[in-house]
């Protein structure tokens, strides 16, 4: 065992250097934040600023450290009605993990470092490693006990923290399923169906089909192969942008070279006082004059332009290379275009639509009628066959331009038919209208359109050939991450091998910072590279939603991590660690293991440190953000709309990588909170700032888009997390109990071992109850909860007492989109209702040039309300309806929420800004006489050209003025009061911490 003692680690340099670095790099990051924090607000708290009154919120304190009691008394229950429910139970689950982690700490440390470290001491183990699991004799093998009884402890403690959690959880998504902002919105009432036969692929067939439920159907949108039409709303976004730029960057060049002029005059006007007024330019009013002096100032040689692609298939043009055109007029000219082009095609999938329901009607209608005489006898609920009818076919979509292909989304008159629908057994074949292969909750924004055209067979062959590329990745990655646990344990190596002695010559600080800092930040690099392409393979696999590949991916990403960022590292740094032992002496491999692979703790201690000092300072810092957006506004900012999205465009957290991050280090440290108890006090330290840290982000930073909330559904899958970390921490001990011996080389903890056996069956069974219990109340909507779901029966400020088994109210009022009630409504008088929404900007048709030329311009101001006829609520973010006549032949009069927005949406606003000469109106007459939409709305440009903005681009400011109400807090109690009180009835509460 001599050779052990030159193998001494240097644990605690490599912990004291990490802990150095770290906490000046955290201190520096914190100081600078406080100093400049105030100077760059659109950085630190831009939704302070948001130009969007539903989006502001209340600075922060002005004070030097005002931002700390700001952010300490924030009560992180708004987030929820500042952010959606996934920012929420994102910080609820940080806030459980500080909760969880306080007595683990406090106790353990009490405990268990007096129990490996007073009277027991053993070769090799020295500094932190005094602390470890491994440092107890093989004399003093009872103190065992100490570890196997907290084990329990803690294993009890966080079951009741997983059941308290999953229970506020179940209710505050029933909650937020009720509430009227959000049970009132197509999204909530909307099912998504996938694998659908060629019979049923037709409105009028899937509405007859879903009719069964409760309510019946309100519309149905089948999804269609729409041939070259995405490619063409493609061309025509891109065009807008073009001519937005372009319109602009003259605007731009004509300000300066009228600037330049100015201050030509002006300089002459001092040389001679009676031509002080030659060469001043000053707004002019009259068109003709106005188009003069755009020419005069830009010149046909300063206009913009730009070559086109040397074959249409490349998507960019190469650098002097290919034709070269004026990129105003090249880009009205394919506004124009693409307009006529998709109103035509919208024209002939109207045609297809209508052609698809009547053949549909028709075929209905002859298999359900007798002929008896003059007398035609309907047997409605009897299907009959009739000879020479036959059974009913199945419609031919040979002849149409557009068939339907495969999916469709449904939209039902209540709230709970949508969840039966997802729940209930739809076709008499395999793959077909299956559970797996239906959706709830469904934004219209959220969908990947592309994936809805795949059909069940090859959904199922991607995602097999998706989960075994993920596979091979942790496979391969295991290999960089085994090098740097090697690295992290790189003084056992030197000791061991003649040909790295020199790396124990190394300065001691630099063998520390190599040991202690490095391998932290290779990790780091090393899982920032991997999430890039698992999120590519979890949409390859079909997924037809955003928030599902997110889904998918924090799996996937979750799984790399423990294998490769918990396990091999733990196994590759441990191994290190015995591997001096294991090569003078192979007989004692079981008591070599029990007493090094805890020594790998010492790289997790570094890496928490990183995470919780470095990573949660670098949070509130943004250096990258600060940097990024300098280097945009002075390089990209040069439209209104490149420059409200650089300087208001949100920040949203990517839920498929963020998760997994917080949750391996919950694996992490329940997996070494008995080995190595000091970890449980960096984790508590760890996970509060991280609590801090998002409260603020989420607050005030953070902007999360409504169509990419999913109602809290990663949260259950962060709870399994935990207990894959119970499953590490009691596996790793049962083995360590296993291998200890005493000084007779006979094992010496077997009672232990059996125990943690129990141990982990019990957990098996605690595990299966939870999912048992509330995995069926994790997605869906109850029976119990139907009636209450939002009817519009009462209003915001109005309480009326729920009586069970009694009917709602009816609503007094049909223009109110949110005082409609489903199931009260019929189709027939549904489709006569008028709904008059919140107020938007209206299509002024008048011309706003002095000639009168009629313009298509968009005003924000002194707008009418919009009125469209519908039936059923309009999601937070409603698509509005295209002005031209083909779009509304496709939309019937109806929501448009869930057609492709290749179908239904009109053409993007051109926005552009108003130039203190005035140049701009003759754009607009221009773009008004070639029906291209347009607007200048909330966007200046001065004399310098610099562009400034002071609203929302148009169709963003239109969605935002049609936000929903805030949403409900439940209480925090156990039981089910979401029976007994009303969805409206509990306002935010609040609280600190």
């Amino acid at each position: 065992m001599s050779n052990l003692n030159g193998a001494t680690t240097a644990s605690t340099k490599t912990f004291v250097t990490a802990l150095a670095i770290n906490g000046v790099i955290a201190g520096i990051e914190i100081a600078v934040f406080t100093l400049v924090r105030r100077y760059f607000l659109l950085i630190y708290e831009p939704r302070s600023l948001s130009v969007l009154e539903s989006k502001r919120q209340q600075p922060l304190s002005p004070r030097f450290f005002g931002w700390l009691v700001s952010v300490y008394n924030s009560d992180y229950r708004q987030i929820k009605n500042i952010n959606g429910m996934d920012c929420y139970f994102f910080v609820r689950f940080l806030r459980m993990m500080v909760r969880v982690m306080l007595p683990i700490w406090l106790l353990s440390w009490a405990v268990l470092l007096p129990l490996t470290s007073v009277n027991t001491e053993v070769p090799g183990h020295t500094g932190l490693d005094k602390f470890i699991f491994g440092n107890i004799e093989s004399t003093k093998q009872k103190r065992y006990a100490g570890h196997l009884l907290l084990t329990w402890i803690f294993t009890f403690w966080i079951w009741w923290n997983i059941k308290h959690e999953m229970a506020h959880y179940i209710r505050v998504r029933q909650h937020y399923l009720i509430s009227p902002a959000h049970s009132s919105t197509a999204q909530a009432c909307t099912v998504l169906v996938t694998g659908i036969p060629a019979r049923y692929l037709s409105e009028s067939a899937l509405t007859r089909l879903f009719s069964h439920l409760p309510g019946g159907v309100r519309k149905v949108w089948v999804n269609r192969d729409l041939g070259d039409m995405p490619e063409l709303y493609n061309r025509r976004m891109e065009a807008c942008q073009k001519l937005e730029s372009a319109e602009t960057a003259l605007l731009n060049t004509a300000m300066k070279r009228n600037n330049k002029n100015t201050k030509k005059a002006a300089k002459a006007a001092q040389q001679d006082k009676n031509s002080s007024s030659v060469g001043l330019t000053r707004p002019v009013s009259d068109p003709e004059a106005r188009r003069t002096l755009i020419e005069e100032l830009v010149p046909k040689g300063k206009r913009p332009t730009h070559r086109l692609p040397i074959f249409s298939w490349m998507p960019f043009s190469l650098p002097f290379m290919g034709k070269e055109v004026d990129s105003i007029d090249w880009a009205r000219e394919q506004v124009r275009e693409t307009n006529i082009q998709l109103a035509q095609r919208r024209e002939i999938l109207a045609r297809d639509i209508a052609q698809t329901t009547a053949a549909d009607a028709q075929t209905t209608a002859r298999t359900h009628t007798i002929g008896a005489g003059k007398f035609n006898i309907n047997i409605p609920s009897v299907p009959i066959t009739v000879p020479l009818v036959g059974t009913r076919p199945a419609v031919d979509f040979s002849d149409q331009t557009y068939p339907p292909a495969n999916g469709a989304f449904i939209l039902f008159n209540k709230q709970i038919a949508a969840h039966m629908a997802a729940q209930t057994l739809t076709h008499h074949e395999p793959y077909r209208m299956s559970d797996s292969l239906k959706y709830v909750e469904v934004a219209p924004d959220d969908v990947i359109w592309d994936n809805l055209v795949m059909n069940p067979y090859e959904r199922r062959v991607r995602q097999a050939l998706s989960w075994a590329a993920t596979i091979g990745l942790i496979i391969v990655w295991a290999i960089p991450v085994a090098f740097v646990g090697f690295i992290s344990n790189i003084h056992s190596l030197c000791t061991t091998y003649s040909w790295l002695a020199w790396v124990c010559n190394i300065p001691g600080v630099v063998l520390s910072l190599i040991q202690g800092f490095l391998p932290t930040v290779l990790l780091a690099v090393l899982f920032m590279l991997l999430p890039i392409v698992l999120r590519i393979l979890a949409r390859l696999e079909g997924i037809p939603q955003r928030t599902g590949v997110e889904l998918s991916l924090m799996d996937r990403f979750f799984l790399f991590q423990v294998i490769n960022g918990f396990l091999v590292v733990t196994l590759a740094s441990g191994l290190i660690a015995a591997l001096p032992g294991l090569v003078n002496d192979p007989s004692s491999v079981p008591t070599l293991l029990a007493q090094n692979l805890p020594k790998s703790s010492t790289f997790f201690l570094t890496y928490v440190l990183l995470q919780g000092l470095s990573g949660t300072a670098g949070g509130f810092l943004q250096v990258v953000p600060l940097v990024l957006y300098y280097v945009k506004i002075t390089l990209l900012g040069s439209t209104p709309r490149s420059v409200y999205r650089i300087k208001y465009s949100p920040r949203a957290s990517k839920w498929g990588t963020l998760f997994p991050t917080i949750t391996q280090l919950v694996v992490i440290t329940l997996g070494y909170s008995i080995i190595s108890p000091i970890i449980n006090g960096l984790a508590f330290a760890a996970f509060f700032l991280f609590y801090m840290l998002y409260k603020y982000l989420f607050t005030w930073v953070n902007d999360q888009s409504p169509s990419s909330d999913t109602g809290g559904l990663f949260f259950p899958k962060a709870i399994q997390h935990i207990f894959v970390g119970l499953y590490v921490q009691q596996v790793c001990l049962c083995a360590l109990f296993f291998l200890a011996q005493n000084e007779n080389k006979k094992p010496s903890a077997i009672p232990e071992g059996a125990l943690m056996v129990v141990l982990i069956i019990f957990t098996i069974f605690f595990q299966n109850t939870i999912i048992n219990s509330y995995g069926p109340l994790i997605k869906y909507l109850p029976l119990t909860l139907a009636d209450r779901s939002y009817d519009g029966g009462a209003k915001a400020d109005t309480e009326a007492p729920v009586v069970p088994d009694a009917p709602q109210p009816v609503p007094s009022s049909s223009e109110d989109v949110n005082a409609i009630d489903y199931a009260k409504t019929s189709d027939k008088d549904t489709t006569t209702q008028h709904v008059e929404m919140q107020p938007a900007p209206s299509y002024d048709h008048q011309s706003t040039s002095a000639n009168g030329g009629g313009s298509p311009r968009i005003d924000g101001a002194n707008t009418s309300p919009m009125k469209r006829k519908a039936s059923g609520s309009f999601t937070n973010e409603t698509r509005s309806s295209s002005p031209s006549p083909s779009a509304k032949a496709i939309e019937d009069e109806r929501p448009t929420d869930f057609s492709h927005p290749a179908a239904v949406e009109e053409q993007r606003v051109v926005w552009l800004p108003k130039d203190a000469l005035g140049l701009v109106h003759e754009i607009e007459r221009d773009l008004g006489t070639q029906g291209i939409l347009h607007t200048t709305d909330g966007a200046d440009m001065d004399f310098k050209g610099n562009v400034s903005v002071t609203t929302a681009p148009p169709e963003e400011a239109r969605r935002a003025s049609t936000r929903g109400q805030l949403m409900p807090s439940p209480d925090e109690g156990d039981g089910d009061d979401i029976l007994s009180a009303s969805p409206r009835a509990k306002g935010v509460e609040g609280s600190k911490v």
